[in-house]
């Protein structure tokens, strides 16, 4: 299937060829919103078409496709369950189109335990997304029942999750799938170095919440931040685990101007 996303690297500034980009730990909850981090991450960019409805991302990327789709405009035919009532609602319909400023967040599945650390951390960090002006809207993979086992068991504000049980944001977004992103990428290594938080996160982690349909246990996430239909920052996780830098996302809220 042909998608509407393309990755794209930056070096780290002023990092050498060993540092990785802080994954996000307990120590780390409360300074979400540090402004000085962004010079030290590793920052990735969707590639999205210059044509008319498109904008591009806030960090530079390669001269896009322009016979490629815009992200939003390829959103625009995806919907996803409501976590509470199972009602199907077009995703491009969850923010103002106008001035709305939206934290899309692709989880993996409602039975993943990263993804769980993934939803305690987007927990803590709600009122911070408000302050920002921002809504959070966190996607699965699975269905609206399974979405209701991670809402009630870690909690999670069940007004804020929604289920994709056929990954059709994920394929539209061009997320990564299959075994060796999820079994064997280097990226995943980096869940070794916050295991304490994880377990913390996990406490009440069921595997209940597994999709059905096993092939969406492959499926990686990512991040998206957008101001209307502009898209302004966005992440794809490399691996299991590899989440975007909370502080970097953040950070582009807080500097989303008013449209």
């Amino acid at each position: 299937m042909e998608t509407a996303a393309s990755l794209s690297r930056a070096p780290l500034a002023g990092a050498g060829a060993g540092a990785a980009r802080v994954a996000v730990a307990p120590a780390a909850v409360p300074a979400l919103a540090s402004r000085g981090s962004l010079c030290r991450r590793r920052r990735r960019s969707l590639t999205v078409s210059a044509a008319e409805g498109a904008s591009p991302p806030v960090s530079p990327s390669p001269t896009p496709d322009a016979s490629s789709p815009g992200v939003w405009d390829a959103l625009g035919g995806v919907s996803v369950l409501a976590a509470g009532t199972g009602d199907a609602v077009p995703l491009t319909e969850l923010w103002d189109p106008t001035e709305g400023v939206a934290v899309v967040a692709l989880l993996r599945h409602f039975g993943c335990f990263c993804c769980w650390e993934l939803a305690s951390v987007l927990k803590d960090s709600m009122a911070k997304f408000e302050e920002g002006g921002a809504k959070l809207i966190a996607i699965g993979v699975g269905t609206p029942d399974k979405a209701r086992i991670l809402a009630d068991r870690l909690p999670f504000p069940i007004d804020n999750l929604y289920a994709d049980p056929d990954r059709k944001a994920y394929d539209v977004l061009g997320m990564y799938h299959g075994v060796g992103r999820t079994l064997f990428s280097p990226a995943s290594a980096k869940i070794y170095s916050r295991l304490d938080y994880i377990k913390k996160a996990t406490k009440n982690y069921t595997l209940e919440g597994t999709p059905a349909n096993l092939t969406g246990v492959l499926q990686q996430g990512g991040m998206l931040v957008f101001r209307g239909k502009q898209l302004l920052y966005s992440w794809k996780d490399e691996g299991t685990g590899d989440h975007a830098p909370l502080d970097d996302v953040l950070n582009v809220c807080c500097k989303a101007p008013a449209a």
